[in-house]
């Protein structure tokens, strides 16, 4: 009994600490490690970017299906009777890199590396995840230009997409643009999708925009709102260009 007295005086530390590796280990093995895991989540989150390029590339991808289907359930309510109106569809278009901005109009422009040598032409429309980015306003042999909707002077024919009311829409600064009311009360409310207008005489109707942020009906001469963008024109790499003859 004594040398058992011994024995457990000598080794009961060593056994208790196996003991408890083994129950941990047999804990880990049960749960997968979730624990580990979850504990390195927390302490790594806060050192993590908020947003990453990619999730707000992703995002905005989402944000483009949602504009769509949006746009799509209202065209079916509204043009049910007209069965012989053509849809716009997702069109073929040349996918280009984006290969030079000006760090002092960042917002306004962007370069891109294809031009008249692989078919782009001047007035061509420049898609991205998200929807609209802007317009083609110079081409060169191989490189092109394309004007931001954020650009002060761009101006874009559109329309919320919920209640049809229509407007011009010009860009202020980074991913907002200002849209004016051709009605004096138009029906429009935060959140409200932005598609570009069966009217423009610049893009094909249907686009994605942005969503209406807030609203001035107070605004003079006509109401205005604040629209946020649905493609991060700051943090466009690639683009689609397509090609697009205005009406006559």
């Amino acid at each position: 009994m004594q040398l058992i007295r011994n024995w457990w005086g000598r080794y009961s530390l060593q056994l208790i600490l196996v003991g408890l590796g083994l129950g941990a280990a047999w804990t880990l093995k049960q749960t997968q490690a979730e624990v580990l895991v979850e504990t390195y989540r927390m302490i790594a989150q806060p050192f993590q970017a908020e947003y990453s390029s990619r999730q707000i590339l992703e995002n905005a991808q989402v944000l483009e299906l949602q504009y769509r289907i949006t746009e799509i359930e209202q065209q079916n309510q509204n043009l049910r009777k007209l069965l012989n109106v053509k849809s716009l569809g997702t069109p073929e278009g040349i996918w280009s890199g984006v290969i030079g901005r000006s760090s002092d109009a960042w917002w306004q422009q962007l370069v891109i590396n294809r031009g008249t040598n692989q078919g782009i032409k001047k007035g061509a429309i420049a898609l991205a995840s998200g929807g609209l980015a802007g317009r083609v306003t110079n081409v060169f042999s191989n490189s092109s230009r394309i004007l931001l909707l954020s650009d002060p002077t761009a101006q874009v024919g559109v329309m919320i997409s919920r209640t049809r009311n229509m407007g011009i829409m010009r860009g202020q600064e980074q991913n907002l643009g200002v849209l004016t009311f051709f009605e004096r009360d138009p029906s429009v409310k935060p959140g409200d999708i932005v598609v570009t207008s069966p009217h423009s005489g610049l893009f094909p109707p249907g686009i994605p925009v942005g969503r209406v942020r807030s609203i001035n009906l107070n605004r003079q001469p006509a109401p205005e709102a604040i629209i946020e963008f649905s493609v991060p024109l700051g943090q466009l790499e690639y683009v689609k260009i397509l090609p697009f003859d205005p009406p006559e």
